[in-house]
């Protein structure tokens, strides 16, 4: 986990995206100091930025195997905590890695949506079971996660981002063994619902807040 790039740009250009967006973090004293999945809403690009740039230590997150056919972001992104996933098909070597990161005390980022929902709704929307899969393999918490203002800092369209202001909200971890089912298929779909009901109950706190 020990990478001198990826510190290196946390503690530069980190500090500038967070100076710039005025990224404001609600709760992240309640990320454990083990291992744990961060499990957020979807609506820019701009989520996995601001979130690698402002949690309390290293965030991996999964990117598109492409990304790895170029020679300097196959360089680059290893050292900036990133691992590849196949897209569209159930990536074993993924998955893999995710659980050893979380089992040895790392955080991982994952977004359940899987691709960028619309930002008016006021929930996030349907969610994919790999946060919660891999928490329960991993037997680390899901720490729900809800973003504000990242649709408006980079849009859908957008080509570069623009200034504002932007939240992370932090809600309370959720441990597995605090979800019961008769098997594993519905250990995974009850935490994957009350990861997404953390969600939803931040970005209510969030809004109620700016109004």
């Amino acid at each position: 986990m020990n990478q001198p790039v990826g510190r290196f740009v946390r503690a530069t250009i980190g500090k500038l995206v967070l100076a710039l967006f005025r990224v404001r973090t609600v709760g992240v004293e309640r990320i454990p100091e083990g291992g744990a999945v961060l499990a957020g809403n979807h609506v820019s690009y701009m989520d996995p930025v601001t979130l690698w740039c402002a949690g309390p230590r290293p965030v991996h997150f999964m990117a598109k195997r492409e990304l790895w056919e170029g020679w300097f972001l196959g360089w680059l992104l290893p050292r900036l905590w990133a691992f590849p996933v196949t897209r569209g098909e159930v990536d074993r070597a993924a998955i893999e890695r995710a659980t050893a990161i979380v089992r040895e005390g790392g955080l991982v980022g994952i977004f359940p949506e899987g691709t960028r929902a619309e930002a008016d709704v006021e929930a996030p929307g349907e969610a994919h079971g790999g946060a919660a899969f891999i928490a329960l393999r991993g037997g680390v918490p899901v720490v729900p996660v809800a973003f504000i203002g990242t649709d408006r800092v980079m849009p859908r369209g957008a080509k570069l981002p623009r200034l504002g202001r932007v939240t992370i909200r932090f809600g309370v971890p959720i441990p597995p063994d605090e979800v019961e089912a008769a098997s594993r298929k519905e250990r995974v779909r009850a935490l994957t619902d009350a990861v997404m009901a953390g969600i939803a109950a931040e970005l209510a706190a969030g809004r109620g807040e700016a109004s």
